[in-house]
This record gives structure tokens, C-alpha cells and sequence, in this order.
């Protein structure tokens, strides 16, 4: 697949998986709001941006702020929130990432 969207970052294959988050399911990009790069995970980001990563602000569900990596769509805050898998592709989306969400979402 030709991707459309550049990912930034130690990213170590075609589905945006990284070197901190290679799981099957790691195959969701983020938009950061700080300097609206994409970057497969906050420490990908810290790395390699040269500023500390910013969140979205509450009230930024409209953003389409995440990108499958798989089908190289992107997905608005509001629909991965609603959601465990691309609404485009239907490929799962790691659960996991829930729990950090505070590192990227207000």
C-alpha cells in the first residue's frame, strides 16, 4: 500500500507498529495537537520532536486524530473512543491503549 500520511518516530513496520509498541493490535498512529506530526506513541514522539508532547483538549472529539495503520485511515477522537477496532478495516485495535489514554486525550 502506497500510505498517504508520513509517521514519525522509530516506527519499525508498514502498520505503524514502534519500537516501544509492536503488538499485533499496535497499528494506530496519533495526531499530536503540539505540532501536527503523526507518531505511533508519546515516547516516539518525545524522542524524536524536540518539545514534549501535548494532549487533545477536551472537546477535541471531532479531531480526526488517530490513523489505522493497517488501512491508512484516520479515525476521529470521538469514533476510537466508541470503538475497539477501524471502521474502515475492521482490524482491532490494541485494548490496552485505553489505559494510557490521559497521555494523548483531556
Amino acid at each position: 500500500m502506497i500510505r498517504e500520511h508520513e509517521v514519525r518516530g522509530r516506527v519499525v513496520d508498514d502498520e505503524t507498529r514502534c519500537a516501544h509498541w509492536h503488538g499485533p493490535d499496535d497499528v494506530l498512529a496519533i495526531l499530536f495537537p503540539c505540532c501536527h506530526e503523526w507518531y505511533p506513541c508519546r515516547d516516539c514522539h518525545d524522542e524524536a520532536a524536540g518539545h514534549a508532547g501535548e494532549v487533545w483538549p477536551e472537546g477535541s472529539g471531532d479531531e480526526r486524530a488517530l490513523l489505522c495503520g493497517r488501512c491508512d485511515r484516520e479515525t476521529s477522537i470521538a469514533e476510537y473512543r466508541a470503538t475497539s477496532a477501524c471502521g474502515f478495516c475492521g482490524g482491532a485495535f490494541n485494548e490496552g491503549c485505553r489505559t494510557h489514554a490521559h497521555l494523548y486525550f483531556a
